[in-house]
């Protein structure tokens, strides 16, 4: 199809608990576990009892992989992003279908406290990861400065020779 759109293309199909392990690199108990705690809502199953995974879940454990991984957040901070996500999420739809001003304007304030509290989340890691940092930029440079002093006091050595 022209013009489809790539990401709701597989919108109707479904994923294997091993589909998706194989497609997110985790693994198959560790989606159990997402699910156990919280942070998958429960999946479909099939007449076996099998999960059945949505095109939806896979985006939310690529989220969750993200935020565990590339920053480092626990399981509770995760439940807090995806928690506030979910509303959002809910908040859109009903003010897609408020028609007064004052219940829409409502919901853009509860829309901004959830990303302010999101954001809070993300600057806590960034301090974090940034009180990590400085001291490493400082020991390069104390070693770009003692190299400095050797390679000249190398010189000087090379010269009066």
């Amino acid at each position: 199809m022209v013009g489809a759109d790539p990401v709701h293309a597989d919108a109707g199909k479904v994923y294997t608990i091993e589909q998706v392990a194989t497609r997110t690199g985790l693994t198959k108990r560790t989606l159990r576990y997402y699910e156990e705690v919280g942070l998958l809502p429960p999946t479909e199953r099939t007449e076996g009892n099998y999960r059945q995974y949505s095109e939806a879940d896979v985006q939310r454990i690529e989220h969750i992989k993200k935020l565990r991984e590339l920053l480092g957040f626990s399981l509770s901070d995760i439940r807090e992003m995806l928690e506030a996500d979910d509303e959002r999420g809910q908040i859109k739809e009903a003010y897609q279908h408020a028609t007064e001003v004052a219940a829409k304007l409502a919901q853009l304030d509860r829309s901004d406290e959830l990303i302010q509290k999101q954001l809070r989340l993300i600057e806590q890691k960034i301090e974090g990861l940034e009180q990590m940092r400085q001291p490493l930029l400082e020991k390069l440079e104390r070693h770009r400065q003692t190299r400095q002093k050797l390679l000249t006091v190398k010189a000087s050595t090379e010269n009066e020779q």
